[in-house]
Formats: structure tokens, sequence, C-alpha cells
């Protein structure tokens, strides 16, 4: 197995052998681990000492169900921590496949402000990966949608494409790096915490993997891989929420805006209110009524990358039966929908569309408007004025670069304490005085405020295993946790996150996970491996986060949130300050 150097200060690279420390490292344990141990803490996080790492997970590229995450990691400019931010795609399947580990992109160009692309490929004489670099000029500035397709015609069809967007060019730090879909689309992100600036302040636009000729990876024991393949196949294929035609294929991950604001937790108009006069307008099951309206039949969702059997990717289509936006998630439609006040799924799908073509989080960019709207800006509600807000992002004007910035500066610029953020993130789409669980994770995590670095949504609102009150404090730190833990461990298998929802409720589709990794690997871990491997990322994240200065008094929610209660549970966030300690210090 392969690590991949890539120095854009003198455009070389090198292919060397993993070291043995690295061997059973993947996914987010390579990309923390090699930050950690690479990256100064207290470096700029766009200037020449950081690094972008990417790496494929345990099982990216096999034929595990739902397995082809491509992890990518640095220190962010959003947060000043060490951030991993994962998205599915061919891109990853395919490094996994030229049996690279880790490919780390370092330096700067001497040349400022010019771009590159790395073309990647595998030389079956040399039996290794090879890199070479092309001018990327030409494709800096423009839509990602007029960016891609040029890429296709010139390489061909066995290719996928990650890269940056113009926001990227701009160094703001709510840019995402994109990959490919299924459909060639530019729409996969590893959206959070700006590492797409990072990437463009290596002077790198594009890198293009061709998967011609690749050897595939190594799997040990193919018969145990086999059998734990089998094993978490059935769990999901039965699993009410990730079956086929169940919850997320039928109603995509959507489904959870009625589901969240029933609950009294989807964060409205920029966290004043637990509920959405127009969640209904937003949901997935009108997205679901609204796509076979327009098309005149039903419509059931697709894969975003190689393998994936859940299927809840989603498109949203114009009024004439033309394609608008793809894929507009729970997250998305939350933060460029409830938390604006807007309730137009047209609005809110030209929202993503524009967040796709620039570059753009879809999450940060959502709660900036938001912010901005709570500054006066723009109006609450007022999609049109959100759309123009894009636009001014994408051009790079003064008010776009502010916006540009993220959430806390936004709302820095214009003196506001209303801003829902942790250690420089804002929060996702669950409000955590309605979802406590949610907001020790939120406090805590190392990556900034992240509902997937611990779903506690799964058992605190979907009852998935077992039912737990989201208004109450007891046990939640212990909950939060142990998710953390296990959510770590996952980023790093290479699989979704959604393969929680079944593993955590059938036991075979968790003995599956830990026999497909036992099988890649040839190793004979347990379910206490598996722990002490999602503990031993965290306590490494940590360490890195402390060496940059942000220590255990960061991991608090904002002050507002403590002293205003949110309606209609009129609960404030009240976990006490020693049991948001107790997260990591019991770790």
């Amino acid at each position: 197995m392969w690590i991949v150097r890539v120095n854009m200060t003198d455009l070389t690279y090198s292919v060397g052998e993993t070291p043995k420390a690295y061997e059973y490292l993947a996914g987010r344990a390579m990309t923390s681990n090699l930050v950690a141990d690479e990256v100064p803490p207290l470096c700029h996080p766009l200037g020449p000492n950081n690094k972008v790492v990417f790496s494929p997970g345990i099982v990216t590229g096999t034929p595990a169900p739902t397995a082809a995450r491509i992890s990518v990691g640095a220190k962010s400019p959003l947060t000043g921590g060490i951030k991993e931010t994962n998205a599915g795609s061919s891109w990853g399947a395919d490094l996994a496949d030229m049996q690279v580990k880790a490919l780390v992109i370092e330096g700067q160009p001497k040349q400022k402000g010019k771009y590159w692309g790395l073309y990647i490929t595998y030389d079956q004489a040399a039996r290794k990966p090879k890199v070479d670099f092309f001018d990327a000029s030409e494709f800096t500035g423009k839509p990602l949608t007029q960016v891609f397709p040029k890429i296709y015609e010139r390489y061909g069809d066995k290719i996928s494409i990650s890269g940056c967007g113009m926001v990227a060019e701009h160094g703001y730090s709510n840019a995402g790096v994109v990959f490919n879909d299924q459909e060639k689309r530019a729409t996969r992100y590893a959206g959070r915490g700006g590492v797409g600036s990072v990437l463009a302040s290596k002077g790198v636009k594009l890198i293009v993997l061709n998967r011609e000729g690749v050897p595939g990876v190594e799997i040990k024991d193919k018969a145990l891989f086999e059998e734990g393949n089998n094993k978490l196949t059935d769990a999901l294929r039965t699993h009410a929420i990730t079956k086929p035609k169940g919850a997320l294929n039928s109603y995509g991950t959507a489904v959870l805006i009625n589901i969240l604001n029933e609950a009294g937790g989807l964060p409205t108009r920029n966290f004043s209110s637990g509920r959405f006069e127009g969640a209904a307008k937003i949901a997935g099951e009108a997205i679901f009524d609204g796509v076979k309206n327009r098309l005149g039949k039903e419509v059931y969702n697709h894969a975003c990358s190689p393998g994936c059997i859940i299927q809840c990717s989603n498109t949203w289509f114009k009024a004439d039966g033309s394609e608008h936006a793809s894929c507009v998630e729970y997250e998305s439609a939350w933060a460029l929908g409830a938390d604006c006040g807007i309730d137009s799924l047209d609005d809110i799908a030209e929202l993503i569309r524009l967040c796709n073509e620039y570059g753009l989080d879809t999450i940060e960019t959502g709660t900036t408007i938001a912010v901005a709207m709570e500054a006066g800006v723009i109006p609450f509600g007022d999609g049109k004025g959100a759309i123009n807000l894009v636009h001014e992002m994408g051009k790079g004007t003064p008010l776009g670069r502010i916006l540009g910035s993220g959430t806390e500066t936004t709302g820095r610029a214009y003196g506001l304490i209303h801003v829902p953020t942790v250690k420089g993130q804002s929060m996702p789409a669950y409000e955590p005085r309605a979802v406590k669980g949610i907001g020790i994770t939120y406090a805590t995590t190392t990556m900034g405020a992240d509902h997937t670095a611990g779903y506690t949504i799964a058992p605190e609102i979907l009852g998935v295993s077992g039912k737990q009150d989201p208004l109450s404090q007891e046990g939640k730190a212990a909950l939060s946790r142990n998710f953390q833990v296990a959510t770590a461990f996952i980023d790093s298998s290479g699989h979704c996150l959604f393969i929680a929802f079944a593993i955590l409720d059938i036991a075979s589709g968790f003995q599956g996970l830990i026999d497909e990794c036992n099988g890649v690997y040839g190793t004979k871990w347990t379910s206490d491996d598996i722990n002490a491997y999602g503990a031993a990322i965290l306590k490494k994240e940590r360490a890195f986060n402390e060496a940059a200065g942000i220590r255990q008094e960061a991991d608090r929610l904002p002050e507002f949130m403590r002293l205003e209660p949110l309606p209609p549970h009129n609960q404030v966030f009240d976990i006490p300050d020693e049991a948001l300690d107790s997260v990591y210090g019991q770790l």
C-alpha cells in the first residue's frame, strides 16, 4: 500500500511504502494521524505548512455495501483546529483501487495565483501510481458545471474528478472539496471546515484519477470478508430506515424535516424557534410528491457512489421537467430553508445548485445567510434575496467575502450575539436546546459543531438502539462520547455513516462490519478493538487541537442558548460544564 506525496513547491511527487505505524490506518484515522504528526498546530491554515490529506477507508473500493467514502483532512481555516470531512464518490474507490492509503498535498507554488491539475494513473509496469501535472488556469474562475464536462472530454470516461470551486480561489472558510457523483455531476462534497480553500492554497484546482489497469484493493481473507459483507448487506436491506423503498430511499435525508419539526428541534430563523410553519412544504415527502407531479411518475432515490444500497440521494426538477438540483439533503434543505424562513423548494434548489456551482458548503452558507437576515441585510423568508447573496459570495464582492468567511465572522461583522457556532463552525440542523445529546456532541467534538461526529439523533429522535428522551440530561454525556468513538471508526472504515442505523439495531450487521475489516486486513479485531481504534483517533485529534490553542474551555455552546428558552418546549441548554468536560475527560 502506497502513500503518495505531491510537493506543489517544485512540482514533484514521491510514492512510498506505508510506514508500519500507519499499517492499519485508513480514512479519518489516516488523515487525522498524518495531519497531527506532520502539520504544525499553530501554522496558518492557508500557509505553506498546512497539508491536505486524502485517504479512502478500510473497505473503500471493495464490494462492501455503501462503502465508497473518501476522507479529506487538514488544519481548518474555519475552526483553526484539525478537520476531517468526507464524501461518497467513485473518486475514493478509484484511489483505493490504486492501492493508495493516502494522498498528501504539501507546499505551495512559487508563482502565486497559479493553479495546477494532478492527473494520477496506475503505472502497470512499475506497479505503482504515477502523477502528472497539467496547467489548470483555464478552469479557474468558472462554475464547476463548466469545468467537469471539459475534464471528462479531455481524459475520457474511466476517470473520477476531485477539486475545488471558485470560492476556494477566494480563500473562503466555507469552501468545500468537490467530487463527481455517479452521473458525472460536480455535486458530492467534503464540505465542512474550509478544506477546499486549503486545497486551493496549494495551487491545486483539480485531481483527476484514471482507473484503467488498477490492481484493486487487496483482501487478505476473502471468505471472512464475504461473510461480513453478507451480514451487513442483510441488515441494511431489512432495517426500516435503510431498506429499499424505506425512509431514506423514498424521501431522502429530508425525511427528517417533518420529524424534527414535530419534535420541536428544527432550528428556525437563526435558531429562534424549534418549529417552522413551512416545514411540510420543504420536507422529503414534499420533494417526493413534487417530483411525481412534475414528472408524472414516482421516482425513488439514487446512489451517490458505487456500491451504495441505501440510495438516499434525490434530484429536484423544475416545473418543465428539467433537472434543477441534486441532491436536496436534509441539512441543505434546512439550512437554506427553515433556518432562513424560506419555504419554497424551487428557491432552496436554486441555492443548492449555486453552492455546488461555486464550491460552497451548504450548511455554513445557510446559517451565514440566516445570521445576515437577523442583521437586517435581507428579510427572513426572502428566497430571491438569499440567491443574490450566494451570487455575491461567488463573485467575491466585499459583502460576499464577509459571508464567505462563515457564520461566526458574519455575526461578528454585524455585532450580533445570536450566532450558532462552536469552535468557529456553525451548528447543523438539530436544535441543542430540544435535543440535549446532540448539543453535547456540538460542544465537545474535535471538529467544531458537527452532527456527524456523534449522531445521538438516532436514539433521541428516531428510537434507534432504544428511545431516549431528547429533553433529558440523563446519561447524555456518555451517549455522546460513545457515539463519537463509534463514528470515528465508521469514518475510518469507508462506510457511509448511515450504516449506523442498521448496525445499532441488528447485531449481525455490526459483526458484519467487523468481519469485513478483518477480511481486508487479516486482523482479528473484536468490538473492544473497534472502540479502542475510535478512541485513539479522538485522542489524537484532541491533542492537536489543544496544541493549536483549542482547549477544554472551547467545549461550550453559545451563551444565548443557555439564556434564551426555545419555543415550543421553552427549554434552555442546561447541560452542566462538568458533564461536557467528562466527555473527553473519561475517554
